[in-house]
């Protein structure tokens, strides 16, 4: 009897231990194959996903590194790999060229938003404000967060919408939200 007590208690106390070490690895989520790390800045954190790179090529081309390293916070609207592959063909390597650095700079500012805003307080203000919440982008368009059948999507001026599919990716100077689709300003 004594023998199967102290079982019991050496396995709670394990069972203790390994609960309070789940949250330490819970807050770094994995995208594009790589942990974010909540200490890192969105440069730090986005060179390492594989479902990035379009975008980190486009924030270098487009002179944004330095910006984005900054202080903040920003919330960023991070599309994927696959959704810069979306557009029509050629589109991302014409804004790739220099002569285009002005627009590309346009497209990508349209995803980011000074402050840090979570996915849930995007879907609690939306569903406070009649379904939408707006936001101001730094590059001065709007972006409208929306719930539709409990997800949360965000919609661009020119009507495109992208949901995020995976929410509240922690950074050193904000957050990133991964959205499907390119967001595109008028």
């Amino acid at each position: 009897m004594r023998f199967q007590s102290f079982r019991t208690i050496a396995f709670s106390a394990f069972i203790a231990s390994a609960t309070m070490l789940a949250p330490a690895y819970a807050k770094d989520p994995m995208v594009g194959g790589a942990a974010m790390y909540a200490n890192k800045n969105i440069i730090q954190n986005a060179v390492n996903s594989k479902d990035h790179t379009t975008l980190v090529a486009a924030v270098k081309a487009a002179g944004l590194v330095d910006t984005l390293q900054g202080a903040g916070p920003f919330t960023v609207f991070a599309p994927t790999n696959e959704a810069f592959a979306a557009l029509p063909k050629g589109t991302v390597d014409t804004l790739l060229k220099p002569e285009n650095k002005g627009k590309l700079t346009k497209i990508l500012t349209a995803h980011v938003v000074a402050g840090k805003i979570s996915g849930a307080e995007m879907m609690k203000k939306a569903k406070a404000m009649g379904g939408k919440y707006e936001m101001k982008t730094v590059s001065g368009d709007t972006l409208t967060a929306e719930v539709k059948s409990g997800k949360l999507y965000i919609v661009d001026d020119s009507g495109g919408e992208a949901r995020v599919t995976i929410a509240d990716v922690n950074q050193s100077n904000g957050v990133i939200h991964v959205v499907n689709k390119v967001l595109l300003p008028k």
